[in-house]
């Protein structure tokens, strides 16, 4: 009778641990096989969701120093050419437009040092080497304390220039002044010029700005190399790339258009 407990004993000790162990088998293959499927997840995620970028490339970067200088003035100029010209000519009667910049624009190119209230722009020639209407160029500066400005020059009949700086964001004036640096051959040529241009410059900047889609920036009245005289026109598209327009003053055609890639 003892013996027989004790083998029924026994047989319940060796099946209790018999069972322990099937379990705890059990329960390491299941935590093999999450372990694994959750590693795998991983993985397979890792391949679909690309790294995530520490920079990303700005809009800006892209552009050229010449190009972010464009971008920089026009994004805070708020009067448009038209409107600069008119207010430009309403300030010295029965005046007639021959230059208007945007300044801080491209100005490299003239190479001219903005005015002062003792003294007159220093001159230079245009980009088509021929001199401007006064012999002076237009003025030029980065854009002030005060925002971007338009700097027009406007003559009488007589061909007496007067600069007109315009402040483009509100569209007052800044200052109206006689060009004083001019002589009589100075005034004749202007007067000619002015005489031979049958086409106004809002005509020729239209005819440009047609051809290319953007903002005016530059109108300038030149010598067509012996060959009458043109609206040279400069025009900056939404890709804050300048191109330049030669109009003929005459009949509004196209005689030359450049593009500046910087």
């Amino acid at each position: 009778m003892n013996s027989a407990s004790s083998r029924s004993r026994t047989l319940k000790a060796v099946g209790a641990l018999s069972l322990a162990a099937a379990t705890a088998l059990l329960m390491t293959g299941c935590g093999q096989s999450s372990d694994s499927a959750s590693s795998a997840a991983t993985s397979e995620a890792a391949k679909v969701v690309p790294q995530k970028q520490t920079t990303s490339p700005s809009a800006t970067a892209q552009l050229t120093e010449d190009q972010q200088e464009r971008k920089t003035v026009l994004d805070a100029t708020k009067v448009t050419f038209d409107d600069a010209a008119t207010t430009a000519t309403g300030e010295v009667a029965g005046s007639k437009l021959v230059d208007l910049d945007l300044d801080g624009v491209d100005d490299d190119d003239n190479q001219s040092p903005s005015p002062t209230a003792t003294g007159s722009p220093t001159g230079s020639p245009s980009p088509t080497g021929s001199p401007s209407p006064t012999g002076t160029g237009s003025p030029s500066a980065s854009p002030g304390a005060d925002g971007p400005v338009w700097v027009a020059e406007v003559a009488e009949k007589d061909g007496t220039i007067h600069t007109v700086r315009i402040n483009a964001v509100d569209g007052k004036v800044i200052e109206a002044r006689v060009d004083a640096d001019q002589d009589a051959d100075d005034k004749k040529q202007t007067a000619d010029w002015l005489a031979q241009a049958t086409q106004t410059p809002q005509q020729a900047a239209k005819v440009a700005t047609e051809k290319k889609k953007g903002t005016v920036t530059s109108v300038s009245l030149e010598d067509n190399e012996g060959d009458g005289v043109i609206w040279q026109v400069d025009v900056v598209g939404s890709d804050w790339k300048k191109t330049t327009f030669d109009v003929d003053a005459k009949n509004d055609t196209i005689v030359r258009e450049e593009t500046d890639e910087d």
